[in-house]
């Protein structure tokens, strides 16, 4: 089994990122990708880019090093994201690598009713995010969770986070703690 883990931390000390590795170790897969977005030189989708990908579908070149993130993606069993929360949402280089990956005939495709069609094996995507203060309005995990659920097909979509790391007073320790523990709650839920 294949877990992708996508880490779109910028800070080297990321309290998201240590919340990722711990779920990372507790899902004890046998085979990680490990992918630091701000590390791989993601393009952004402009349109040159955007030109040069389309020719490459409509000709079925999808062996092309464009295609190399949506391939990772697709053929992933399990895929981690970590993504810190960042003004209502996730860092940008987060969004680069989704409009990176979302590629017709790779990563979904149209039946000829124009229904969508996954072409993606994930059984599980856990979400994990630190946020310093408390927010109900999470719109970072529930864009990914609207992309999994209908373009992408990964119908159990986990979130996992810590709040209130910030706050004068709170105790960071024990707030990490709870959200390890409530990622060993869904973990054993998500039946691997």
């Amino acid at each position: 089994m294949i877990l992708l883990y996508i880490n779109a931390c910028v800070r080297q000390q990321s309290r998201t990122k240590i919340l990722a590795d711990y779920v990372v170790d507790k899902l004890n897969l046998p085979q990680i990708r490990q992918l630091d977005l701000n590390k791989c030189g993601l393009k952004y989708a402009d349109e040159t880019f955007l030109q040069k990908r389309s020719k490459l579908i409509a000709s079925g070149k999808f062996d092309d090093p464009i295609f190399a993130y949506a391939k990772e993606f697709a053929t992933a069993d399990n895929i981690v994201i970590a993504a810190p929360y960042w003004d209502f949402s996730f860092p940008a280089v987060l969004k680069m690598y989704i409009e990176n990956i979302s590629v017709n005939k790779v990563v979904f495709d149209y039946s000829n009713s124009g229904d969508i069609i996954s072409l993606c094996k994930a059984k599980n995507l856990y979400y994990i995010t630190t946020k310093g203060g408390y927010n109900s309005d999470d719109y970072g995990y529930k864009y990914i969770e609207a992309l999994c659920r209908q373009l992408y097909g990964i119908k159990n979509v986990h979130l996992i986070k810590a709040e209130g790391l910030d706050i004068r007073g709170n105790n960071v320790e024990k707030i990490m703690q709870q959200a390890k523990n409530e990622a060993d709650k869904i973990i054993k839920q998500s039946n691997l």
